[in-house]
């Protein structure tokens, strides 16, 4: 994960108040820790004695004190369960959200409900308004076939580099404009979701030029579909082929990279590994060495298990003239093998492979790998194993249905825990840079610009080379440099991003705050208070509020109008620290 920096440090110099000294946004972020820190940077950092004689007055934000007084900090309130849903099944909410979910029932239990099954739907949701902002980009690679995608940006005569990116370039910037403006948000959290479950690394000149397809295709097609299906298509598409080197193995020269990551990450987990213990019998027969289940199939999967997919995947190709899936039997493993206790007749062909993915997909252990998955995802870090068992238990009872994966997602979504469990995870970049855009109404619209400060954070878009996935735990992504990025980002966003070009708004913001809050709202207290609600649906904790209302006061009075100047020139930067506070962080 890269922590380099393209940004640079935009803040403004401290702008003198008319009465008594108040804190400017640099003073504010290095003594306001409350404010300008997450409350989960340093969650997994043991305390640290402060010292008796520590100077009085509150500590440099990343001064040992401060860590000190972070970690023993209140974890945080829990908010409405709307406010939850709109933060892990949404990526937060946009003005005017929060007042729809709530109009949807009589109680949470009802709207809750209500809202779930709409977004388990997404056919039925109109998205009009985000497919005419898509339209209007002119992309050109979106739509086409898997075959096209091939012709035009992998196997076209002296096709350039830059073509052959394209498709992952507008992936990437399609995705990003779905995040912020689409109705149909649970999509895009599971889109993100799945991409880092089958992670594959989508700027390679293979992988890039058919990149829509297995963003499209394989991974939002089966969502919410059923799993062996989504497996499927995910080992067959050539991102996943060349990016695991299965279009190199052979039975001459075997390749266990897919097989393993297929075992390891894809489908049980490590978490069913039961090691190097050998297959052989105290009699020289076969004997697979981990814990049965009543019907005698390991629960759990051993190396020799991958050795033996592994042949059974060999001739697994992509048809070099067409991009489609074929199989190749004459570097195929003909022999018979022994996969979880299975055993797979010789002359099966790609039949062998097949019977690995059915193995897998129709087994307990990755009913609940996976489930554990989409628990951690969408509830906390280390979800409760009730939730956990009863997403299992519906995954592997509908192993075979067609909405496999959206009865799963539902019984998550409408688990007691879910609404009662905040304050265990904190946005990874991409959640936060899109929730950010959404709660202050961004006119958002991609360039080289938004994403070199994006990228800083260290999320890049499909740019995790290993086959892990972006990490998905709050200590990943508290340390002291994925915060400092977000807080330059948000700088630059609330102070610098523009309107561009030649015409006479190319000054203007592009997250105009000024514009967004009524004209009567004049009190540094009203204007925290109102944008607090805006951004976050609820008050903000009293640490949290007190410095921003002081920041915003600028030494006057906090119940009294401020002058529409100083309004004017303090409300973005105002913005950007609730923007930037604890509060917002957390999901």
């Amino acid at each position: 994960m890269s922590s380099s920096s393209h940004a640079t440090d935009v803040t403004p110099s401290p702008q003198q108040p008319p009465r008594r000294p108040s804190p400017s946004r640099r003073e504010l972020l290095r003594r306001g820790a409350a404010v300008a820190a997450t409350g989960a940077a340093v969650a997994t950092l043991r305390p640290v004695a402060v010292r008796a004689q520590a100077p009085a007055g509150p500590a440099a934000m990343r001064s040992p004190q401060r860590v000190v007084n972070l970690i023993a900090a209140a974890a945080p309130e829990t908010p409405s369960p709307e406010i939850i849903a709109l933060n892990r099944i949404a990526f937060g909410p946009r003005p005017g959200e929060l007042d729809g979910l709530m109009a949807l029932g009589a109680t949470s239990a009802e709207r809750l409900q209500i809202y779930v099954d709409r977004q388990l739907n997404p056919v039925a949701i109109d998205d009009s308004g985000c497919d005419a902002i898509i339209a209007a980009q002119g992309f050109t690679t979106l739509g086409k076939s898997r075959a096209q995608l091939w012709l035009d940006h992998v196997t076209k005569p002296s096709v350039t580099w830059d073509e052959r990116m394209l498709p992952a370039r507008e992936t990437m910037q399609a995705t990003f404009l779905r995040a912020i403006y689409s109705q149909r948000q649970l999509v895009e959290v599971l889109a993100d979701f799945w991409h880092n479950h089958f992670n594959v690394y989508g700027w390679d000149s293979w992988s890039a030029g058919t990149w829509v397809y297995y963003d499209r295709d394989a991974l939002r097609g089966n969502m919410l579909g059923n799993f062996r299906q989504m497996l499927g298509a995910v080992a067959k598409s050539a991102a996943m082929l060349y990016y695991l080197d299965n279009v190199s193995n052979t039975s001459a020269g075997p390749n266990e990279n897919y097989a393993r990551e297929l075992f390891e990450l894809h489908g049980l987990g490590a978490e069913n590994y039961f090691g190097v213990a050998s297959t052989v019998g105290a009699d020289g027969g076969y004997q697979h060495p981990a814990p049965k289940d009543s019907n005698g199939k390991p629960l759990m999967y051993v190396d020799e298990d991958i050795y033996s997919a592994t042949q059974c995947f060999t001739g697994w190709r992509i048809d070099a003239t067409t991009g489609d899936f074929r199989f190749d039997d004459s570097v195929h493993a003909k022999y018979s093998k022994i996969v979880l206790a299975q055993n797979i007749p010789s002359g099966s062909g790609q039949q062998d492979g097949e019977t690995v993915l059915d193995l897998l997909a129709n087994h307990v252990g990755t009913a609940r790998y996976i489930s554990r998955k989409l628990c951690r995802r969408l509830l906390g870090d280390d979800p409760p194993e009730a939730v956990v068992q009863a997403a299992a238990d519906v995954f592997y009872a509908q192993r075979a249905a067609p909405d496999q994966l959206k009865q799963v997602v539902r019984t998550i979504l409408l688990s007691p825990e879910f609404s009662t469990t905040w304050g265990e995870k904190i946005k990874r970049p991409f959640e936060y840079t899109v929730s950010l855009l959404r709660a202050a109404n961004a006119n958002y619209v991609w360039s080289d610009s938004f994403r070199y400060k994006y990228e800083a954070l260290g999320q890049a878009m499909f740019n995790w080379r290993p086959p892990d996935g972006y990490p998905d735990r709050k200590e990943n992504w508290s340390s002291t440099m994925p915060m400092l990025q977000r807080w330059r980002l948000c700088n630059w966003l609330i102070d610098s991003w523009k309107i561009g070009g030649v015409g006479a708004d190319k000054d203007n913001l592009r997250i105009d705050c000024l514009s967004q809050m009524p004209a009567s709202i004049t009190t540094p207290v009203a204007i925290v208070d109102f944008w607090a609600q805006r951004v976050l649906g609820r008050a903000l904790p009293a640490d949290e509020r007190q410095p921003i209302v002081d920041f915003m006061a600028a030494g006057r009075n906090q119940e009294s109008s401020l002058p529409a100047d100083q309004i004017k020139e303090r409300l973005r930067f105002t913005v950007g620290l609730i923007l930037m506070a604890p509060s917002f962080q957390w999901r």
